[in-house]
């Protein structure tokens, strides 16, 4: 999606999303997802823990490519119902000129759960 810029906002809303990085430990196909997607299993530290996410990623990631892979993720959005999986984070990323998700990551080595400011 592109289009202008949403509205202003206060930086204390913007700070209301705890964005943190984390972690895959595990990535798994998702074949009951209405779209194509994964289900990830991410680490975001002792603070946060460990939480599944559904990623609709498979465009441009392989399943064994993502293990290991740092990715940024919305921590604190209510967990939503995808099928029979609860999905605790939404991962985050980009469309790429044809709408497909390219992920959101770091450039250099963080500790997982660390948190975007």
């Amino acid at each position: 999606m592109s289009g202008p810029a949403a509205d202003q906002i206060a930086f204390d809303d913007f700070m209301k999303v705890d964005v943190r990085v984390g972690q895959v430990l595990k990535a798994e196909p998702f074949p009951e997802a209405r779209k194509p997607a994964y289900r990830l299993t991410i680490d975001f530290g002792p603070d946060i823990g460990v939480k599944r996410s559904s990623a609709q990623i498979t465009k441009h990631y392989a399943l064994d490519e993502l293990h290991g892979r740092k990715v940024a993720a919305v921590v604190n959005f209510p967990p939503r119902q995808i099928g029979p999986m609860m999905s605790e984070v939404l991962t985050l990323g980009f469309p790429d000129a044809d709408g497909e998700v390219v992920l959101v990551g770091v450039d250099r080595d963080v500790p997982v759960g660390g948190r975007l400011f």
